[in-house]
């Protein structure tokens, strides 16, 4: 936490207590020494009390200063932590970008291992004599395969283009000074995984189809 998050409230001054503004003397104007004297003590009594007023008024001008640097001081603060917090927005729509990708991968590694074991099912069956006529069943493995095999593709190619523009995106943020982006973005272990399954998968298709390879 920033040390300016533990400053406190600036206190305001106490109110002053209203003053009566000194009364006009009446003087006998025939005696001029006199008046002078007693219009001169009630101009001091006058600038008193302006002087008072304006010691107040300046209290209450450095207060609004204090006020407004802690606003100031408090403002700073929020847009620092609206800064972490959109960096971290980043972190977490990369994670939610991976666990869409892992909801491709649990698809396409179903529909790629139902095909495969109708496909070796009926081809066993075809090899032991039960049945004569097995293409239509085994084409239909294959076509799972296919399906699962394009839907991987199709994944990992929105996940890569989504997460280069993410990326970006980041990067521009982060050289307008709008995000610190002080966390790095691992290696995307899905995407890794992802690819290895469409590796497997081909193989698994050009072992179906030709009879050779690991799968055939």
């Amino acid at each position: 936490m920033p040390d300016d998050m533990t400053k406190t409230l600036p206190e305001r001054p106490r109110r002053t207590t209203e003053q009566p503004v000194p009364p006009i003397p009446v003087v006998d104007e025939t005696k001029t020494d006199q008046a002078s004297v007693q219009y001169s003590h009630f101009r001091t009594k006058l600038s008193t009390h302006r002087t008072g007023l304006s010691e107040h008024r300046t209290s209450l001008s450095e207060y609004r200063t204090d006020l407004s640097t802690y606003r100031t001081t408090l403002s700073t603060d929020r847009t620092e932590m609206s800064m972490r917090r959109t960096g971290m927005s980043f972190q977490r729509t990369r994670m939610s970008a991976d666990r869409t990708l892992m909801s491709v991968i649990r698809t396409s590694l179903s529909l790629i291992g139902f095909g495969f074991t109708i496909y070796q099912f009926f081809e066993k069956l075809r090899e032991a004599g039960t049945l004569t006529h097995a293409a239509a069943p085994r084409n239909f493995g294959i076509a799972l395969v296919l399906l699962g095999i394009a839907m991987l593709i199709i994944g990992i190619a929105y996940h890569v283009q989504f997460m280069l523009g993410l990326r970006h995106e980041r990067r521009a943020m982060a050289a307008a000074g709008l995000v610190h982006a002080e966390s790095v973005f691992p290696p995307s272990m899905t995407l890794l995984t992802a690819i290895v399954l469409l590796l497997i998968g081909v193989f698994a298709v050009i072992s179906m189809v030709f009879q050779v390879g690991p799968f055939g």
